[in-house]
């Protein structure tokens, strides 16, 4: 897991482009109840359901990240 946030953190402060050009079109986007952009990544490893959702602000640069079931 630690891996894992290590991983995806380096997308902090970046373009969601950069975000997008590595991992593709997200599954699912849609505006949370702050106004900004939440891109769903879904895949499954060893038929464990994993779950990337990272937040984007109005300047199109990722803020947060969630990460469910993904090692």
């Amino acid at each position: 897991i630690k891996k894992e946030n290590n991983k995806l953190s380096q997308y902090i402060g970046k373009a969601s482009s950069n975000l997008q050009m590595d991992l593709g079109k997200p599954d699912e986007d849609f505006r949370n109840e702050k106004g900004n952009l939440e891109l769903v990544y879904n895949s499954k490893k060893y038929l464990v359901p994993c779950e990337r959702r990272f937040e984007v602000d109005s300047n199109s640069i990722v803020i947060g990240f969630i990460s469910n079931g993904c090692f």
